[in-house]
């Protein structure tokens, strides 16, 4: 499947994609490519909406190319959902969506500026509260499309059902790390705007706090912790990152490039930043994976299944909430291009 010689129409290309064509970015599209390989389109549109919607698309293709390097076995010969993964330890349905912006807001490709005032100020509840309320958006349609339709497919009942989402919902959506997903399915808000605002205050870093439930701007409101009763056992996990974005591609590349890769990565004394140089691979597929559990799925997810140095899991045992992985993991990237053509 070749996914960047265009088959549609310049002015429907999308600006993300018209930005990944460049010539300069060869050895990117061949990490893409790669992660692709195997990949069937299984309606015959898959390249049409990778070149003219793009996120959704390049986030299926990342999937892919995490389920492999897993080395799962995947099971096309069912239209729905997305994947049928093959594992040692069962078969498990996965389910893709990416949490977008709201209709009339700021899409994540037409940011003006490489950071928005509310980053620069350290100040993350705009992004975070944001995030929480277009992630909720984009899980409930798929809890209510496996109530209505994917809970009656024979190849599904009585499996692990996981959706994996993705953030692209607003500008600077990458700084968002764990926190909305996190208040959104366990009612566990990290507050790093308290935390920065008066440090003295936490000795222990950034505190967790339970909000309860969120605001819309229509009044509407969102409850938090989803996954706090068995209201959604239909879901066994969710797997999210907001890592997996083109900035992966560039990461992993090997092929000459001028610029840098910032990262901060969680450790055991708290972030730490890391510096890389393009062009010499920095990360793997994985890291920025983050696995959340249902402790009251109806078909529990095997934490094994997805264990993996730098992946973090989040689940319950009898010690309580377990954040594995969680001192050695990617959690934020931005890539510095030079002379980008």
């Amino acid at each position: 499947m070749d996914l960047f010689s265009p088959v549609v129409s310049v002015d429907k290309l999308h600006p993300n994609f018209l930005n990944v064509i460049k010539p300069s970015r060869v050895g990117e599209r061949a990490v893409v490519q790669g992660w692709a390989e195997g990949f069937p389109d299984r309606d015959g549109k898959f390249i049409k909406e990778f070149q003219s919607t793009f996120n959704s698309s390049f986030w299926e293709i990342y999937l892919h190319g995490v389920f492999k390097h897993y080395g799962f076995q995947m099971d096309w010969t069912k239209a729905s959902p997305d994947f049928h993964l093959m594992t040692e330890r069962g078969e498990v349905i996965v389910e893709a969506v990416t949490a977008n912006a709201a209709s009339g807001s700021i899409a994540e490709w037409e940011k003006a500026a490489p950071m928005t005032k509310g980053v620069l100020d350290k100040n993350f509840w705009p992004l975070n509260r944001e995030a929480m309320i277009r992630l909720s958006n984009a899980l409930s349609k798929k809890s209510r499309k496996y109530t209505e339709s994917y809970s009656k497919l024979p190849h599904v009942k009585g499996r692990p059902f996981v959706i994996a989402v993705a953030p692209f919902e607003q500008p600077d959506f990458q700084f968002q790390y764990d926190r909305p997903i996190r208040a959104l399915l366990y009612d566990d808000y990290v507050d790093e705007t308290a935390f920065l605002k008066e440090p003295h205050l936490y000795p222990n870093g950034p505190p967790s706090v339970a909000l309860g439930s969120i605001e819309k701007d229509n009044g509407a409101t969102i409850d938090l912790g989803i996954f706090l009763d068995d209201q959604w056992e239909e879901i066994s996990a969710v797997i999210f990152s907001c890592a997996a974005t083109w900035g992966k591609a560039v990461a992993m590349s090997s092929h000459p490039a001028l610029g840098c890769i910032n990262t901060t990565w969680g450790g055991p004394e708290g972030p730490y930043p890391k510096s890389a140089s393009m062009g010499k691979p920095s990360e793997k597929i994985t890291d920025g994976l983050q696995v959340f559990h249902n402790p009251y799925a109806k078909y529990p997810l095997d934490p094994a299944i997805f264990r993996m140095p730098r992946v973090v899991q989040h689940y319950q045992d009898v010690e309580g909430y377990v954040h594995e992985n969680h001192d050695d993991c990617l959690q934020f990237r931005n890539t510095f291009s030079i002379n980008l053509k």
